[in-house]
């Protein structure tokens, strides 16, 4: 897996755009916190005092960090269950053995439907003494 930081030289400001969760505290204050970032919240006694004081916290933090665009080039391996894809497509048993499958399957969901009607005789027995 190859990782690159790309660090670009930013000639305008771009205008981020960020989720924020508006909260009201039972104190009757309202807390506005940065999805993603649970540490940088705004507190304050209206919605809009909540979020004005949370930019002044995400403008301050930004003055001091940077952004960048983090770049993973994905392995190009091959899927690992395409070695068995058709493997099976030219035996003449093969549909045998899903019938054979199916049998089964069909004989334990049987077995399962009289335990399950067992259980609720049990229920309705147990309900009525």
């Amino acid at each position: 897996m190859n990782l690159a930081v790309k660090n670009t030289p930013i000639t305008t400001t771009p205008k981020l755009s960020y989720n924020v969760l508006i909260e009201n505290q039972q104190d009757g204050t309202v807390k506005a916190i940065l999805l993603g970032l649970p540490d940088c919240e705004g507190l304050g006694n209206t919605e809009t005092e909540a979020i004005e004081k949370l930019s002044q916290s995400l403008q301050t933090r930004l003055e001091t960090a940077k952004i960048v665009t983090l770049e993973i080039e994905v392995s190009k391996a091959e899927n690992p269950w395409m070695k068995f894809a058709g493997m099976f497509k030219d035996d003449p048993q093969f549909y045998e053995m899903l019938a054979y499958i199916e049998a089964d399957r069909r004989e334990l969901d049987a077995q399962m439907e009289e335990y399950y009607q067992q259980l609720d005789a049990l229920d309705a027995e147990n309900e009525t003494k």
